[in-house]
């Protein structure tokens, strides 16, 4: 018996959920994409929106984060368009939570969080700094940073090493030195009004991660991209004790699924029904502001 298993209705939120669908999968992600595929031993499928919806529920899981991608200047491949992303929360509005995403090496980014949020009605934005090339505590993006914190929504920042690209020779030119959280702690004191979420454990700057996370009050983290029996041992600790309240649940859908997740949770995370509570969902409706 798990505390998922008292649930009434569907109500763990995913933090970190993308798009199970070509224009992630194949037109975003591109060559990058297949080499994480191959690390995470999964397969280039598609599938629509309906089965991703219907698997999240067979596992309790009432409402997910659907993330934006933009990083076409520093990859070349086209973006997943944040007027798509509102449209796929439009059809399933009970279900998704819209993140826009914008490139910030493009000269429009400004005006392009703004019409995410002030247009299409977008809940927060993603950024993932190995894929788009930049590093976010540069002087050249406070503008950007200072526009989303008067904008009043949340941001999810990569933490940590990445698979896209991994494996091949130069990691397709990526440069994992912009997932140190680090660079995420300057943008996080300088702006104490933006919530920020760290997503996934961030390898190989966990203590760094954990150390923000403790000292910075508005910053949080989510356990994506890695199954439980793969986290760090600290990490897990912290989860379970000092920052049980800012920690959350997150896949990394779809190369991460709900069931392999759980399983390794139910393996691997020996806490109390409060703490697990906590990480699988109300931690997210605070943050969420749901």
């Amino acid at each position: 018996m798990t505390v998922r298993d008292s649930l009434d209705e569907p109500r763990i939120i995913d933090t970190h959920a993308h798009q199970p669908t070509a224009e992630f999968l194949e037109d975003a992600g591109g060559e990058m994409m297949q080499d994480a595929a191959n690390r995470f031993g999964a397969e280039m499928e598609t599938w629509d929106y309906e089965e991703m919806i219907e698997e999240y529920h067979d596992h309790g899981i009432g409402k997910a984060i659907l993330l934006g991608w933009d990083a076409e200047t520093n990859t070349g491949n086209p973006p997943v368009p944040n007027d798509y992303v509102a449209d796929v929360r439009d059809e399933h509005p009970d279900f998704f939570i819209g993140f826009g995403s914008v490139d910030p090496l493009k000269d429009d980014c400004v005006e392009e969080a703004i019409r995410c949020v002030e247009d299409l009605g977008l809940s927060g934005f993603k950024f993932q700094q190995i894929a788009q090339g930049f590093d976010p505590s540069d002087d050249e993006h406070t503008e950007l940073f200072d526009t989303i914190e008067d904008l009043g929504v949340p941001v999810v920042f990569h933490g940590g090493n990445s698979t896209l690209g991994a494996c091949s020779p130069g990691g397709r030119g990526l440069k994992i030195k912009y997932g140190n959280p680090m660079l995420i702690d300057d943008v996080a004191a300088e702006h104490p009004d933006l919530k920020i979420l760290i997503a996934h454990p961030a390898f190989p700057w966990e203590q760094e991660q954990l150390a923000i996370c403790q000292q910075k009050g508005n910053v949080y983290m989510d356990l994506s991209g890695w199954l439980p029996k793969y986290i760090d041992e600290q990490v897990l600790h912290y989860a379970k004790t000092v920052l049980q309240d800012k920690v959350m649940f997150g896949t990394d859908y779809p190369m991460i699924r709900p069931e392999q997740w759980f399983e390794s949770f139910d393996d691997h995370f020996d806490a109390s029904d409060e703490v697990k509570r906590k990480l699988l969902w109300e931690n997210a409706e605070e943050f969420l502001e749901l």
